[in-house]
């Protein structure tokens, strides 16, 4: 299934346990949400990622909309990424990336803050998203993934202020530290992939405000 699918991408591009199947944490009916805190804010959104405080430690759901699965299964993006899937797509890894680096922390006892969570998300989707279409289409270093995830981007109206620097925060320096990847490991289309995947694991582990500033060095 595709959201499987995902989670394996993420986990085997950072090399992280899955402790945690996404879908046993899987909600699709909004309706199942009444008076559960949102981690990301008030907005009626196709994907979100809950957390709360329970006896045993920290309860964790995450909501994607069920007609984006349903897309998504019919369009399948780790099969073939197209311009007419790539929104769903980037929707549904970002809900995986909340999952898989919320769980991996709460696992060992970590904090993690919301802005961290946005940025990685970020970086995520665009690391993700090379190694998916240089698998897809024979190897070579998809250039144009950068431009079309950071340049033609724009933020809801709807956000609150906090919200919007938030977001406005995690997209310039997920922006900023996948430039600079491309810069050190990618010379004419080829990419010294094993120093990208060690740059790219490093920066997984890091965390708070040490995440934040390596992404701006």
């Amino acid at each position: 299934m595709v959201l499987n699918q995902l989670q394996s991408l993420i986990g085997r591009l950072y090399d992280v346990d899955m402790n945690y199947d996404v879908y046993d944490f899987l909600v699709t009916d909004r309706r199942d949400l009444q008076g559960a805190p949102s981690v990301n804010d008030t907005r009626a959104l196709e994907e979100e990622l809950l957390l709360a405080e329970t006896p045993d430690g920290a309860g964790i759901a995450l909501y994607l909309d069920a007609g984006l699965l349903r897309r998504l299964e019919g369009d399948d993006p780790v099969g073939e990424l197209t311009e007419s899937n790539l929104a769903d797509y980037c929707t549904a890894l970002e809900g995986v990336s909340h999952f898989v680096y919320s769980t991996w922390r709460l696992h060992r006892d970590l904090p993690v803050s919301l802005l961290e969570l946005e940025t990685q998300a970020e970086v995520d989707k665009y690391a993700v998203t090379v190694f998916l279409l240089a698998d897809q289409q024979g190897g070579d270093y998809p250039a144009q993934v950068h431009a079309r995830l950071f340049d033609r981007v724009s933020f809801d109206a709807r956000l609150e202020p906090d919200q919007y620097h938030r977001y406005r925060t995690a997209h310039r320096c997920a922006a900023h530290y996948c430039r600079r990847l491309e810069r050190r490991f990618v010379s004419r289309g080829q990419a010294r992939i094993e120093a990208l995947v060690r740059e790219l694991r490093k920066f997984y582990r890091l965390v708070s405000a040490a995440k934040l500033q390596h992404a701006l060095a």
